[in-house]
């Protein structure tokens, strides 16, 4: 692994996640995550100074050593402030057999995650397989425009942006992907948040299994 890849680039993924920008499209999706919580591609832990009362536990799963490091440090300043039980893990949200019971997750938090999953539809058949009946996956992604000048940038765009940015894919469709792992969606709201047009188009919203 490259010195880019390996220290520079979890510190510019930290930055940029952790904009002021992105933090009312946390909040929403955050503040319904209720129970026993596995937050897929969890990072730094900027999420975790959200989670309320409701939630018991926090699973985080992420594939970069050094983000956890980050994560680690969040979770200590959270636990000072509420007890909440966080458990880290490495690896890759594609393989979760070893480490979470099927039907064992109440909430499943995704958060600009599933854009940078080699085999995103690996990992969303897991969550579906961990989430209890009657649980809930709540995410926030961006993702493919449904105009069609935008998508043509952004098909265009992403080999070379996934080289620089950590596999980030600029034109997946979330709620296809959802629904193609089995997912139903009870809530889906589309935008663009300010930015280029390529990089913000946002899908926000909630699903069961």
């Amino acid at each position: 692994m490259g010195l880019y890849a390996r220290y520079l680039l979890p510190r510019l993924t930290h930055l940029t996640m952790a904009r002021k920008l992105l933090l009312p499209y946390r909040q929403r999706v955050i503040g319904g995550a209720a129970g026993r919580v596995l937050e897929i591609g969890i990072g730094s832990g900027v999420n975790l100074p959200l989670y309320g009362d409701d939630v018991e536990e926090v699973i985080g799963i992420d594939i970069s050593s050094e983000l956890l490091a980050m994560a680690e440090r969040a979770a200590v300043l959270r636990s000072q402030r509420r007890r909440m039980r966080v458990r880290l893990l490495q690896g890759s949200a594609e393989h979760l057999l070893s480490t979470i019971a099927g039907g064992s997750v109440d909430t499943v938090v995704v958060t600009w995650a599933l854009c940078s999953i080699p085999d995103v539809t690996a990992a969303l058949v897991e969550a579906h397989r961990v989430l209890r009946r009657g649980g809930s996956l709540r995410f926030v992604e961006h993702g493919r425009s449904p105009d069609a000048s935008v998508a043509w940038w952004q098909d265009r765009l992403t080999p070379l942006w996934r080289r620089c940015s950590g596999g980030c894919h600029l034109n997946r469709k979330t709620d296809d992907l959802l629904q193609s792992a089995g997912f139903g969606l009870t809530h889906l709201a589309t935008g663009y948040a300010p930015g280029p047009r390529p990089m913000t188009y946002m899908y926000e919203g909630q699903a069961q299994p």
